[in-house]
This record gives structure tokens, sequence and C-alpha cells, in this order.
């Protein structure tokens, strides 16, 4: 396993190696969901090889918000749909993993216009450590971050004291925080969701949560979004505002998917209202599960 969490392809073969159409051995990643579940996928080719120190959306209109702080969002998607707002004039995206952003500068062309933009600053560098620096605050602060995984670099900023005392000193008054906060379907959301959804409460005086399914994460996962303003954004309004405020279309985000996500089961809702558990250094929590690849079958 190399150090950023990404697997070795097992240098071990078996006398039936699975060919591909092209003639060429095909690799095969297996990812371990949980205990009984696993996903095995065959790699038609390898893109990229590098050794990257480490690994590893949300967007709501505030009142017309101008300035946005992403941490982590290597790979551009998130800078790409905020930039469609026509109200943002500045996008700051700071991840730690130059590897990572290099590779999707590269190949993900879906993301080019996004990373060409010239409202976007990039940054190369640890985002607690970026926003301890700045003097600036922003509208919104995106947590696009790697899960919290142990002997990960990231998870200490799901915690009560970089939420108190970095982040949260960066929001503009009244300004919006929103984190991916892990997986949060029916056996998985006690994992990490329900302690960051009861972190974020100790801090801020309004916090939403909300899930959507992500087929390659084959769960549904959640997202946790925090202000000291109360949201006051109408489900029949947010269609009329896409329309009047973001150029081109977004790819997923409309007012029947935010009901969707925002319309959370009877287990989850109970599990958040009951979880008291607050994220901290020494009282962290961790994802379960991790990836292996190898070359035969």
């Amino acid at each position: 396993m190399y150090g950023n969490g990404f697997p070795e392809i097992h240098k071990e073969t078996s006398a039936s190696q699975t060919v591909h159409s092209n003639g060429q051995d095909c690799p095969w990643y297996e990812e371990t969901i949980d205990d009984d579940l696993k996903w095995s996928f065959a790699l038609n080719s390898v893109l990229h090889k590098g050794t990257s120190e480490y690994q590893d959306i949300a967007l709501l209109d505030t009142k017309r918000p101008k300035t946005v702080f992403i941490m982590g969002g290597g790979e551009g998607s998130a800078a790409r749909e905020i930039l469609k707002h026509k109200t943002i004039d500045k996008v700051v995206m700071c991840d730690i993993d130059q590897e990572v952003v290099e590779f999707c500068k590269k190949f993900l062309t879906v993301n080019s216009e996004a990373f060409s933009s010239k409202k976007l600053g990039l940054v190369i560098k640890d985002a607690k450590a970026e926003l301890e620096k700045r003097e600036e605050k922003f509208d919104i602060i995106v947590g696009d971050l790697a899960d919290p995984v142990e002997g990960g670099p990231c998870y200490q900023l799901y915690t009560r004291s970089f939420y108190q005392n970095i982040l949260k000193p960066k929001l503009n008054p009244n300004g919006i925080f929103v984190t991916q906060a892990g997986p949060a379907g029916i056996f998985t959301h006690k994992e990490v969701f329900t302690t960051i959804y009861s972190t974020m409460k100790q801090v801020f005086k309004y916090v939403k949560a909300y899930t959507a399914h992500v087929p390659s994460f084959a769960d549904t996962w959640g997202w946790v979004m925090a202000s000291d303003q109360e949201f006051e954004v109408e489900v029949s309004d947010i269609d009329r505002r896409i329309e009047e405020r973001v150029t081109g279309e977004l790819m997923y985000f409309d007012a029947s998917s935010f009901l969707s996500a925002a319309s959370l089961n009877k287990t989850i809702s109970l599990a958040l209202e009951k979880e008291t558990e607050v994220y901290s250094e020494e009282n962290a929590r961790f994802i379960h599960g991790h990836g292996v690849a190898y070359p035969h079958t």
C-alpha cells in the first residue's frame, strides 16, 4: 500500500490472466466496502502511475456569494460547478496533493475550463495551514476533503477545534460552511457522518444534513452545511435562482435533487438527533475500507 492510501499492484501472478480484447493483460481492482461487501473492477488500461504523499459538492447560494475557499477538491469538479455561478468573483482551491492535481489537469478534460479560469487561485498546501495564515474571509468554505481515515492527512479537518478556531473565523458574517461527511447509509451512517454533524452543531447555530447515493462508493453519502445565519432558500425558489445566476447547466443540483437530498429517512434522522459525540483529535472516528489491486483473476 502506498503511503497515500492508493494500493500497489500486487506482484504475484497466476496461471490464468484476464486478457482484454486489445490483447493486453487486464488488471483487476478490488475495494472492500464492508466486511461482507466488495467491488471488483477490471481495468482496461492505466493512464498514469505515480507516488503521491497524500490522497485526498456542494454550493448553496447565500445572498449572492462572491468568494469561495475549497479545502481539497484537487480534481477540479467542485471548482467547475462553483464557477458556473455568475456572482462568484474568486475561488481559492487549496489541495495538499500536487500529484493528484497535475494528473487531473492533464486527464480530466471536463474540468479544463475551471483550471484555466482567471477566477481560480490554485494553492498546493495543507488547507489548515493555508486558512490559518490568510487574513481574508470568504462567503463560503467548502470541505471537499478526503475521508477521515486512520493515518490519513485529513481527519484533523473534521474536528471541533479546527471548525471553531481556524475555519469559522475565516467566514464572512453569516457565511456558509459545507463539507462532505462520509458514508450515510443505513449500515454506515454512524462511522463518521453523525459525529461530524454533532460536532458542527457545537460550533454553528444552524446545521443541515443531506445525503445522496453515490454509485461509485456503493453507498449513500452525507454532507453537512452550517452557518450562524438561518438558511433562507426555499425549494420553490431554487430553480429560478439557478436560471438567473448560473451560466450553462449544473451537473446535478436543482430543486428536486435538493428536496430529495434533504429528506432523510427515519433511521438517519433519529441517529443525527441522538448523536452527542464530538469529533476531536483525541476522539477521532475513522472510515472502514481500502482498495486492493492485482493483475490476475
